[in-house]
């Protein structure tokens, strides 16, 4: 071997082992289903877990010797351990001061549910963009690694981010009581939370919004190429510039339920084929999506290939009613000209959504109602059911979205990017019932919206707990004012849930009963259902200028909404501006009263902010987060409130400044778009701008 090719082959072998090192590397380790290293020594308190130091802290009783008790108790795959901390002097609190460490994906919130009403307060369900600092929380949990650390109640506790980067979060963390205990919990969803498959480390929530529209409810099955193309039209024109990208359609294009041939090849509607159509939303801005149902209803193809499906005892095929053939995909043969096929043709037609449908009834009416067959060909059950969605999952790709249909489907954890959390029509309840499986499982789908008159409370629920949204109105709805509401709930934000608990646990708490249904049809217990558990929702918004708190309200009888409930401070002076009246109701410390709901909107929308002793952004008209998601900076210098912010083409743009007494507004301008006008009501000052093009813009409010 010459000295050239020597120098080739230790390239390539070079090469080669750093790719599989590489590889190696992006494999992460499971981390186990184990107590925590817990060390106390001279009143300092360390806890590892998963060799990471995750708590350090010191403790302080005052000169009172604080006394130590770690227990674990174990039920099943469930582990808790318990660290009590107590003095022999009842008079003397025990202080701890200390550091909590997590991944990237690590939050604050609550982990458990007030034992008491007066401590719980009204039902809220509560979500968090960026890191929390709500008053409530007394956790903190890691979704990467999928442990939680929680302090009981009673004592007082204080949560604070202290460094958030992509490598780990970290929090301050101070309690105070005469009596503490620290619950650490491995591997939280998937064992405590009945969560089997539940894997984080392996996969990551879908980071991007979801919104757009699908053809369901606007024409049902009677879809046809000129309707999507109409609707893309007027749709893309309308609603793509305020964030809404994607275009699904649903039932209706396909030749029949059976083969490759009879999805990918549309019927006598679509002239023009499934590739024109995808192409054409493209070219509106919009990303495509696909409805695909599961069941197979080609009597043809069925007797042709019986060993592709379930069968009896006697070898015939087992019908259910909503899938009518149930597909075995464990059979090679059947996965590779059945499923594989067809994702793949949608994939490279164009599509880059996926609404995967009828995935209950395969589970139900097809593998579960005829388990004998699994059981005969000792075969799992759950295996092969997950094997068809990874199938799907590996044809479409981990960049496009897939979205499970419908109802909860803890089997697919790991594997569907979103869940249809309930039936047809959309689902206030599910909203509350599935609260903590909201990008941390997976994103939620409440279902599509009309926009009739429950427009507004409908897109604000969404919005808040960052959910999808999905419109399904014919084009004409999208030429007139009932949009606006769509306008203001997008894009949707990435959220984190405040609460690990489901407001309403009364079908969650049913999950386990997955195994036990055998019927497709109908409504099962653990799916949501449409009585909404709760009338309020809350995002906590925290970004590097400012934190501040924005309630949605549907209904309930409340004289009084104290902020101590919503995780404010009690003792603090608060703004509270309503989003839809475009109004400050006043300043308050510890209460406010939201008043009647106007039958216009349906709902209430209120933006909550701490009050300053000058000038002060309120609120902005872009988005019901009141700034949130457009304004990238605000900051009060020389009596000159300044902020940045990102405008939509033609779109009004009114800012809402608190104009306390001391100060006289001298004038704004702005680089980058006109100030259209600027006008005083009360307190407020409202100051509007707009521009001809969607840009960023800096604009500067003088007092």
């Amino acid at each position: 071997m010459n000295r050239c090719h020597s120098r080739i082959l230790l390239s390539f072998i070079t090469l080669a082992l750093s790719i599989s090192l590489s590889q190696q590397k992006s494999v992460l380790q499971a981390p186990p289903n184990a107590p925590a290293l817990v060390e106390i020594k001279n009143n300092a308190i360390t806890i590892q877990y998963h060799g990471r130091v995750i708590f350090s802290g010191t403790m302080n009783a005052g000169g009172a010797k604080i006394h130590e008790r770690t227990q674990v108790y174990k039920e099943g795959q469930k582990i808790q351990q318990v660290i009590l901390l107590t003095t022999m002097d009842w008079n003397k609190k025990i202080k701890i001061t200390g550091r909590v460490a997590g991944s990237e994906e690590s939050f604050p919130c609550e982990s458990d549910r007030p034992t008491d009403r007066a401590s719980q307060g009204p039902l809220i369900v509560r979500h968090a963009s960026g890191v929390g600092r709500n008053l409530r929380n007394r956790a903190v949990y890691d979704r990467k690694w999928d442990w939680v650390l929680s302090v009981d109640a009673n004592p007082k506790v204080v949560v604070t981010p202290l460094e958030v980067n992509q490598d780990q979060n970290s929090f301050s963390v101070e309690i105070e009581g005469y009596e503490i205990i620290l619950r650490f919990r491995p591997h939280f969803y998937q064992n405590h939370r009945g969560l089997e498959f539940f894997e984080p480390w392996t996969y990551k929530v879908w980071p991007q919004s979801v919104a757009g529209w699908i053809s369901w409810f606007a024409f049902f099955d009677k879809v046809t190429e000129k309707d999507m193309v109409e609707t893309a039209d007027v749709f893309s024109a309308a609603l793509r510039p305020f964030g809404y990208e994607y275009f699904q359609m649903d039932d209706g294009y396909q030749r029949g339920n059976g083969g490759p041939e009879l999805w990918l090849n549309p019927n006598e509607k679509f002239p023009h084929g499934l590739k024109y159509l995808a192409e054409y939303i493209k070219g509106k801005g919009l990303k495509p999506g696909l409805w695909m149902g599961v069941g197979i209803f080609d009597d043809a193809i069925a007797r042709k290939h019986p060993d592709w499906f379930l069968r009896d005892s006697k070898g015939n095929l087992v019908q259910g009613n909503w899938i009518q053939y149930p597909l075995d995909a464990s059979n090679p043969e059947a996965v590779r000209n059945i499923i594989r096929p067809i994702f793949r043709g949608f994939r490279d037609q164009g599509w880059e959504y996926f609404k995967v449908d009828g995935l209950r009834h395969l589970r139900y009416e097809g593998y579960n109602a005829n388990r004998d067959y699994f059981d005969r060909k000792n075969i799992g059950l759950v295996d092969t059911y997950r094997l068809y969605a990874k199938t799907v999952r590996e044809e479409i790709g981990r960049d496009h979205f897939m979205l499970g249909c419908w109802g909860i489907r803890p089997e697919l954890v790991g594997i569907i990017d979103g869940c249809r959390i309930g039936d047809d029509g959309f689902s206030y309840a599910g909203l509350a019932q599935y609260n903590s499986f909201n990008n941390v499982v997976w994103r939620n789908d409440p279902d599509h919206i009309e926009l009739n008159d429950d427009a507004y409370r409908s897109t604000m629920v969404t919005s808040l707990t960052g959910s999808l949204i999905m419109l399904t109105d014919k084009p004409a709805v999208y030429k007139t004012s009932v949009i606006e509401s769509a306008k203001r709930a997008v894009p949707v934000l990435f959220t984190r849930p405040g609460q690990l608990y489901d407001v309403d646990p009364s079908r969650s708490d049913n999950l386990y009963r997955v195994d036990a249904e055998v019927s497709g049809s109908g409504p099962r217990v653990f799916d949501a259902g449409y009585l909404p558990a709760s009338h309020l929702y809350s995002l906590e918004i925290n970004r590097p200028f400012g934190s501040w708190l924005v309630l949605g309200r549907t209904g309930g009888e409340f004289s009084e909404i104290r902020f101590a409930d919503l995780g404010l401070g009690a003792d603090r002076e608060y703004l509270v501006f309503d989003f839809w009246a475009k109004s400050l109701k006043g300043t308050f410390v510890k209460a406010f009263d939201p008043g009647r709901i106007d039958p216009k909107f349906n709902c209430q929308v209120f933006c909550i902010r701490e009050r300053e002793d000058h000038p002060q952004l309120i609120a902005t008209s872009r988005h019901i987060s009141c700034g949130g998601y457009e304004i990238r900076d605000v900051s009060w210098n020389a009596r000159v409130l300044l902020g940045t912010s990102d405008l939509v083409a033609g779109d009004s743009y009114t800012i809402y400044i608190l104009e306390p007494a001391g100060y006289e507004f001298q004038g704004a301008d702005c680089d980058g778009a006109a100030v259209a006008g600027s006008v005083k009501r009360g307190l407020v000052r409202e100051v509007t701008l707009k521009s001809d093009t969607s840009s960023t813009v800096s604009w500067r409010i003088r007092f």
